[in-house]
């Protein structure tokens, strides 16, 4: 083959990417402008909202109180024996504390619920594509978007600042158990240090984080349930999309948030 030729087929294919790119960008924006434009508009489905809260907060409880109670005590961990290294081993308290709240708490929180909640919505919104249920709805002049996606996206987006809240807490009492059982800290020496150098600024910025990272994972799920393909692979594929473009968006909006708080 001509070495000339290959340069218009690789521009094409760059085109080719660019295109597609800017083609699911604009279908995303679309889609997340009409499930915002219907929020605040009836009919409302208040059952249905505390569904998907009982369902999204309350049984996602146990998977981030796991992970961020074993995640407070390793940091606890690793915060004494780097700073063992300097003489300053008294940090652990406040580092375990600043660590979980304004970003170990949040990211870890959204990732896990990602994995769990956005799995299961595309997985639930796919398998109602393929049986024609979606379309069924909107013949019963009940709007898809209304009673299918607003409810889920404003469950999770109120959920997960209180499932990250209690992750918090329970992230802290585990560096806590570390430190005074393994470390060797005074209990009321470690409750005073984590509490003078936590700041309400700590809190909020990442409570403001988890209701974003609540958004973004249920408006993934619901983006690529609803727009499932057909048969089983269609939704598999919606499935697995929704969990890995949750996880790269709540990475992504966590350095921006991170950059606008700090």
């Amino acid at each position: 083959m001509n070495p000339l030729a290959i340069v218009p087929l690789f521009l094409a294919s760059i085109g080719r990417s660019t295109l597609g790119l800017l083609g699911v960008i604009g279908r995303l924006a679309i889609f997340t402008a009409e499930t915002l434009s219907h929020v605040l508009r009836p009919p409302f489905y208040p059952v249905e909202l505390g569904h998907q809260l009982l369902r999204i907060g309350y049984f996602s409880l146990p998977v981030v109180g796991m992970t961020t109670l074993f995640t407070g005590a390793a940091l606890a961990l690793q915060i004494y024996a780097g700073g063992a290294r300097f003489s300053a081993e008294t940090v652990v308290p406040s580092i375990v504390a600043i660590g979980i709240v304004r970003e170990l708490g949040p990211v870890l929180g959204g990732l896990m619920v990602a994995g769990r909640v956005s799995s299961s919505i595309a997985a639930e919104l796919g398998t109602m594509r393929v049986t024609e249920q979606i379309d069924a709805l909107t013949t019963l002049s009940t709007n898809p978007f209304k009673y299918l996606i607003v409810p889920r996206v404003v469950a999770a987006t109120l959920a997960l600042p209180v499932l990250v809240a209690i992750g918090d807490i329970i992230g802290v009492l585990g560096g806590y158990l570390v430190g005074i059982g393994r470390l060797g800290f005074d209990p009321g020496a470690y409750i005073k240090n984590t509490l003078d150098f936590l700041e309400p600024a700590d809190v909020t910025s990442g409570l403001v984080k988890a209701a974003v990272f609540g958004f973004l994972l249920a408006l993934m799920g619901c983006y690529h349930g609803y727009n499932s393909g057909r048969g089983a692979r269609g939704v598999g594929q919606a499935t697995t999309n929704a969990v890995v473009s949750a996880s790269i968006l709540i990475l992504a909006a966590n350095y921006l948030l991170t950059e606008a708080f700090f």
